[in-house]
């Protein structure tokens, strides 16, 4: 069952979280904040969370098992061929309540204006680090729009990261992507904080993970999944 919807998402973009079967793995469930916070939170009922890059929307999923109301819920992707996966992945479609958005990030016209400022907890797990040093600032600059302009509003995800940040060429030859350590994931909410004049507390963790390795072949060395969360002070 898993294998032909593998087989389908590939055909849709061939991300190399989709070759690795990491959309098995419920990741928002293995994060440090996940049974300390993001869960008690979302089991509030009064608490909006937004999966940012859903592909499958598996992290949904994960919520709902543990009891989160699913129309608190809503996933976003370029590529919503991916939620049909999804839908025939879990087999939910008709109990599954929560709204998914066909919308580019970089697009200020697209439907995730109805979420500015309403969402609580952001998961922007593999989506980042797709992108290069000033996409990637956009890119926060319009999840900080997004989030509740409130103390605790909450980003959080894993990312491939490196010991060694910097740009690296992405493998079609277009453009780059960057990796970051931790010092350089906190500069840049630092930047974007004073622009937009907020403070965010930056915490993560760099840790080796099966399949997340050294690419001498491309020059990248010190590879590791990056865990994460930018915290709103204020």
């Amino acid at each position: 069952m898993c294998r032909r919807q593998r087989e389908k998402a590939w055909s849709v973009w061939p991300y190399p979280c989709i070759g690795q079967w990491r959309f098995l793995q419920l990741a928002i469930g293995q994060h440090a904040l996940y049974r300390s916070e993001i869960l008690p939170r979302m089991l509030t009922g009064e608490q909006i969370y937004l999966d940012l890059g859903c592909a499958f929307a598996q992290d949904i999923r994960r919520l709902v098992a543990d009891g989160v109301d699913s129309r608190q819920c809503y996933g976003s992707d370029l590529r919503l061929e991916f939620l049909d996966l999804g839908y025939e992945l879990f087999g939910d479609k008709q109990t599954l309540k929560s709204r998914f958005i066909d919308a580019d990030i970089f697009d200020t016209n697209s439907d995730l204006r109805d979420l500015q400022g309403r969402i609580d907890i952001v998961d922007a797990s593999s989506f980042f680090h797709l992108f290069s040093l000033e996409q990637q600032k956009t890119i926060a600059r319009r999840v900080s729009t997004l989030l509740r302009p409130q103390k605790d509003s909450l980003v959080v995800g894993r990312q491939v990261g490196s010991e060694e940040p910097g740009e690296y060429p992405r493998r079609d030859g277009q453009g780059s992507r960057y990796r970051h350590d931790l010092a350089s994931w906190r500069q840049l909410w630092a930047e974007v904080g004073a622009e937009l004049g907020v403070r965010y507390e930056v915490n993560g963790i760099l840790k080796a993970v099966e399949g997340i390795t050294d690419r001498p072949h491309t020059g990248e060395f010190g590879r590791k999944m990056m865990e994460f969360s930018v915290r709103r002070l204020g």
